[in-house]
């Protein structure tokens, strides 16, 4: 994907793409890409919201909220941020680099959001509303098929409270993977016993995943 194509002014995009890291090395440049993430996180937010008050007009607003933090967590801004390759546009500094940065997801969800606030700047909220309408809205009927817009491990701490038994205990059993590409295995026990194991890039959707799955078997023994 061309980024550029979006954009008229290609300085601002140019600018969205400076960690600061890369200011460390490079003392002509004075500005990372962070003003310009502050910006494009609140319009984001606004043009996420916008189109699911639109869309969902049924839907109460602890609905909304929880569609739209699945749309706007760090998870998935990051695998959209790396399917659409910016991870090799970044300006870091080497140590950076070398450490991972180029498919970190935060770090990628955080250039996204400075992409958004540039091409606000560059042509406004409709260049943002097809930017977000080609890469972030396709994903939303799976976020709403798998309800991944549900807290699970929150759902399951209630649930296990509601019975009186102790909190979910979490334990990571397995990181594979080089430092850029980890892959966590977690299990969830009760009282010491396995409920549920899930499997992510990252020990937070790990867990989430286990708790999915920690809740789908105790739905079955009700």
């Amino acid at each position: 994907m061309n980024l550029k194509s979006y954009f008229k002014d290609h300085r601002l995009l140019d600018q969205a793409l400076i960690h600061r890291s890369y200011l460390n090395e490079h003392r002509q440049v004075t500005q990372s890409n962070e003003r310009l993430e502050f910006l494009g996180d609140a319009v984001l937010e606004l043009v996420i919201t916008q189109h699911l008050y639109a869309q969902f007009p049924h839907r109460p607003e602890g609905a909304l909220t929880a569609l739209r933090s699945a749309l706007v967590k760090t998870s998935t801004l990051g695998q959209v941020a790396a399917k659409l390759g910016i991870g090799k546009s970044l300006k870091m500094s080497r140590g950076e680099a070398d450490g991972g940065g180029r498919t970190n997801l935060s770090l990628l969800a955080n250039t996204l959001e400075a992409i958004i606030g540039a091409l606000y700047l560059d042509q406004g909220l409709p260049q943002v509303r097809r930017f977000i309408a080609d890469h972030l809205l396709p994903l939303l009927p799976d976020i709403i098929s798998r309800k991944l817009y549900q807290d699970f491990k929150s759902t399951l701490q209630e649930t296990v409270q509601a019975k009186g038994l102790p909190a979910p205990d979490y334990q990571v059993v397995s990181v594979t993977g080089p430092d850029h590409d980890r892959h966590f295995t977690v299990t969830v026990s009760l009282s010491g016993q396995i409920l549920g194991q899930g499997t992510g890039p990252t020990k937070q959707t790990a867990e989430t995943s286990a708790a999915r799955a920690a809740l789908e078997k105790l739905s079955q023994t009700k």
